[in-house]
């Protein structure tokens, strides 16, 4: 079955991370040895998955508060950082790897090739589909700039990541929007850009949907119910976004599967597909059926296998999700959808 991944931070690897993504994640665990997070994400086994389009970030914080590789002193720099990164997709893109998906003609055309591919199998399978997203909107000075960047292929936005970003409260704050964020916001609605409500503060979570008039989404959440953590949504914020026919990608970041999980001393081995499959559910009850639920993995994102699910080696393992929401009850179709449905509903109802 073709995939649909809402979440993954690939062009911040390849350069702020200086990972080839052109090889397997064996020839980079074997570069990289113990110094790192172990690799889970590369294209060979994004490949290897029938990840037919990904939801690929520019990311890059200016919060106040610098850190390496992460949040810059300056809006320029910031700024300078996801110019490069989008540089590296339309890099690839040239090369014949990746497509950039921005219009719903392309977006059709791409996914039938890829499910002509899937029935026969003949020859290569197509390039890697993107959709250009932005994780955190610090890098764009103001509204006035966003038309620009519309222009050159960005589809969708967070406003926030980590911290007080420009444009309001990210996780583990609980401040509101900037002001910043609404002429923002209104320019966003105008020109059909997808707004993310990840990493948004509980605040600026409300905000954004009273000031904001298009479809919403969360790129990589999951179920406070589940895990009680801020970076996770409320039930009542979860419906708020079926309310608006948006969807949630299910994060494989295992911290935000089981609460029981412990930083200080990491271990695993309890926590499984199974795990994600539990988020999945708990969409899918809430909302009475399967077509507000996803998966936005963000593999890679800041951590890697030791910190993903126990039975996931690399991306390649995805498809191991169909056999368990098969065992849960959930039908071909139901399962079509949240593997890749969801997703491309979203996207073609925003581009049509």
């Amino acid at each position: 079955m073709i995939i649909i991944d809402g979440h993954l931070d690939l062009s911040w690897n390849a350069l702020q991370g200086n990972r080839n993504l052109l090889q397997s994640v064996e020839k980079t665990r074997k570069a990289e040895g113990e110094s790192r997070h172990t690799t889970t994400v590369a294209l060979p086994e994004m490949k290897k998955a029938n990840i037919t389009i990904a939801f690929a970030t520019l990311f890059a914080r200016s919060t106040g508060i610098p850190s390496p590789n992460v949040d810059y002193g300056s809006v320029a720099q910031a700024n300078g950082i996801v110019e490069g990164q989008l540089g590296y997709y339309r890099a690839l893109e040239r090369e014949g790897h990746v497509t950039i998906i921005e219009g719903i003609e392309l977006l059709q055309t791409h996914l039938q090739k890829w499910k002509k591919w899937e029935e026969t199998q003949i020859g290569l399978s197509p390039p890697l589909g993107l959709i250009i997203s932005m994780e955190g909107a610090d890098p764009i000075s103001g509204a006035d700039q966003l038309e620009d960047w519309v222009k050159k292929g960005l589809k969708l936005i967070g406003l926030s990541h980590y911290g007080v970003g420009r444009y309001g409260g990210g996780t583990g704050t609980e401040e509101g929007l900037s002001p910043l964020a609404l002429p923002f916001l209104t320019e966003m609605s105008r020109l059909g850009v997808i707004l993310d409500l990840t990493h948004t503060s509980d605040t600026s979570f409300w905000q954004a949907l009273e000031h904001y008039s298009g479809l919403v989404i969360a790129s990589h959440s999951n179920c406070r119910t589940l895990v009680p953590n801020q970076r996770q949504f409320s039930d009542q914020q979860l419906t708020a976004i079926f309310e608006r026919d948006g969807v949630i990608g299910t994060a494989f970041d295992v911290w935000m599967l089981d609460p029981e999980w412990d930083k200080k001393k990491p271990d695993n081995s309890t926590i499984t597909l199974e795990t994600v499959a539990n988020h999945i559910d708990h969409v899918c009850q809430l909302a009475g059926n399967p077509y507000h639920a996803a998966i936005g993995t963000d593999l890679d994102g800041g951590f890697g296998r030791e910190q993903s699910p126990s039975d996931v080696d690399s991306i390649a393992d995805l498809p191991k999700l169909t056999a368990i929401l098969e065992r849960r009850g959930y039908s071909s179709a139901d399962i079509t959808s949240i593997m890749y449905g969801n997703w491309y509903r979203v996207l073609e109802s925003t581009w049509e």
